[in-house]
Formats: C-alpha cells, structure tokens, sequence
C-alpha cells in the first residue's frame, strides 16, 4: 500500500513512522512546504519506503499529482487545510483521513459526499485523538447500552512532572490550545445542541495512582459533530479537557485580563494581538523538549440495557514511549490517524463518501489496532 502523508510535523511523521512498522506499506510519501530533520524516531525507522517531498499544497494542480498513485491521504496540516485536501484527495482518487479541530470545515468537508462515493473513496475528517478516538468509543459505549441518556467525555495531554504555575507543557499547538479556551462548546442539555461557555464548569475526575485526581472543564472542538448527531437522542453529551487541579481558574483569569484576544491593540505604535504577545512569552516555557508526557482518558455513557440501568465506561492513560523517544500524545493522535488509513486503504472501513469516524470506523478493530501500539483502552468499573 502507498500513503501520501501531508505535513512533517510531530504528527505526521509519528503517523509515518506507524505506517512504515506495518508489512503491508511499500511507500510512505511524507509531503511538507519545506524539508526539515526528521524526529529521532523516525529518523531511526526509516527505509527506502519513506520518500521525502517539497510540496506547495496551495497549488491545486500539485496536491492532485502528488495524490495520484496513493491509496490513502493522511492529512495533518492545520485544519483550514482540511476541506481542500479533501477535494484534491478525491480528485486524485485516494482515500482521505486527517486529524480534524474544526466543526465548521468538517461540514465543508461534508458537502463532498457524492464526489467521494462516486469516486469510491472513503473521507474520513476527525480522525486524532479529540475529536477522533473519543468519538468512536462514545458510540461504542452507546451502542453497548442499548439506550444511553448521558454521555461525558474526559480528555488531556499532560506533563508526567507538571510544573506551576500552569502544571502544563506543549503537546501539541498552543495557538490550538487557546483556540479551546477561548471558543464556547457545543453540548446537549435536555437533548437540545447549546453552547457553554469555555473553561466552564469545572469537575473533579479521578484515575488510579499515581495519576489521582484531576479537574474537568469544557473546552470547544473535543466532539465535534456528535452533538448534532444525537440530538433529541441523547440527554446529556458533553466534553470535557482534563489538567491538574488549578489550571482552569489560572486560563480564566489570564483570558479576562484580555491576553488571549485576538483584535490587535496598539504596543508603541505597533498593532499586535495579545493572543501573540502571549504565545511569544510563554512558549519558551511551556516547551519541555526532555518532558515526559501522558494522556488520560475516560468515557462515560449512562443510560439502560434490556430496561434496566446500566452504564459503560472506557479508560486509557497513555504515557511516553520511552523504547521509541514518541510522545503519548503521538500515540493517541498520529496513530490513530494512521490506524484510520490502513483501514481505508485495506477494505476495513466499507463506508464510501465522507463520514466521520463514529459513523465509518468498525470500533472492535479499532480498538484492537490500538492495543497493537500500546495505547490500552480498559473497561472502567
């Protein structure tokens, strides 16, 4: 099999790097704008299979070529990328996967649907770990229930050795991070789709030692379209974004203070957003090249089974791959990604046009895939 994998950063190439450990690829095309050193790990991994490629993917022409002989497109650009991609992967005639963020372009993407399935392709939008793996297990738990009323999802990348005053490092982009502290979330209350407020609402969750107790808040993005999806079907859905204790109310105050704005305010006779004046103070921080990170996971369905109550929970907590120097947040997500493509391109995933993953993606051998790379998802008491 032969991937097209676009974007070269942490995420993309953990994504390669899983497709090269799998005997089944012959060719795995990482594409960037610009040619930059390969991460350690897949440094080490990589074979005459792995072909390096300078590509402009604004050039429409140039991403359908580059498409053209590939079974499946592995997008993990930033998301604005996502719809396009999408059009160039089905006129390329390949199957099209990518991390997701963004609910908005993944009903762009959406409106491909007869463009796919008349080009028999499968377009999976949605396919990290938030939105992506909670989405497929969410479903999973419902469809165990029989009936659910109540829906919660927990989900965070976090230091291993958190340090204040945030307890948090960079896993992924802060830009994206922020984008989540500061953009209401969709949620159903009363079995009706509304908005929350970020940062909101603020809840205790437990995990077994030494992880313990961590807090609860919502944060936009996680679900996706789940919401509209279960409208009317379910009683309560909700994400939330896990940190240590005491973060939220920290964001809270830094966002109120207006450091996280994104209208430009006048710095000695300079235009510039907060948003970036902060980004540029704290990254140097907040980045822990030799941090150890972790990923916790839990979802929650509650609802009945044969008409009497019951409830399904999943459980993960992923850690740093200390064997391959990759990050549990490369685990969940770039893997995941990866998982999603092999399937695609190995008739797995049967659905043709654009479908999310809860809907496209068989959930027992998802999980199982999962299980392959170490990233465990238990049954929670």
């Amino acid at each position: 099999m032969r991937y097209l994998v676009l974007g070269a950063g942490l995420q993309g190439c953990a994504a390669a790097f899983d497709l090269l450990r799998h005997p089944s690829t012959t060719v795995v095309t990482l594409a960037d704008h610009r040619e930059v050193p390969l991460p350690p790990f897949l440094a080490r991994a990589a074979d005459a299979r792995l072909v390096r490629r300078t590509l402009d993917v604004t050039d429409r022409a140039a991403a359908i070529e580059a498409v053209r002989g590939h079974q499946a497109v592995l997008c993990a650009l930033p998301y604005y990328f996502n719809e396009p991609m999408t059009a160039a992967a089905i006129a390329g005639g390949a199957h099209f996967c990518d991390l997701g963020g963004n609910t908005e372009i993944v009903m762009a993407q959406k409106r491909h649907h007869a463009a796919a399935e008349a080009a028999g392709v499968s377009v999976i939008p949605d396919c990290g770990l938030a939105p992506g793996m909670v989405n497929i297990l969410a479903v999973e738990a419902m469809r165990r229930l029989g009936h659910a009323r109540e829906v919660r999802i927990y989900v965070g990348g976090l230091p291993q050795q958190p340090e204040p005053p945030l307890n948090y490092q960079i896993v992924y982009s802060l830009e994206g991070a922020l984008d989540y502290y500061t953009t209401p979330s969709w949620v159903l209350r009363h079995g009706h789709a509304v908005q929350v407020d970020a940062l909101s609402e603020v809840v205790p969750v437990t995990f077994p030692a030494p992880l313990g107790t961590l807090e609860a808040f919502h944060t936009g993005g996680g679900i996706s379209t789940l919401p509209f999806t279960w409208e009317g079907k379910v009683d309560v859905m909700e994400y939330k974004t896990l940190r240590y204790p005491g973060h939220a109310a920290l964001m809270r105050d830094i966002r109120s203070l207006g450091l996280l704005g994104n209208e430009p305010i006048d710095v000695r006779g300079q235009a510039v957003r907060p948003r970036d004046a902060f980004i540029a103070a704290v990254s140097p921080l907040l980045r822990k090249p030799e941090g150890r990170d972790l990923v916790a996971l839990r979802v929650e369905a509650a609802g009945e089974r044969d008409g009497a109550p019951a409830r399904v929970a999943f459980q993960c907590i992923a850690r740093y791959d200390e064997a391959l120097g990759v990050s549990a947040m490369m685990q969940t997500t770039g893997y995941s990604l990866a998982i999603t493509a092999l399937m695609q391109a190995d008739g797995r995933v049967t659905a043709r046009g654009v479908h999310t993953p809860d809907e496209a993606m068989p959930a027992g051998a998802y999980i199982a895939e999962l299980g392959r790379r170490g990233v465990v998802i238990e049954e929670a008491a």
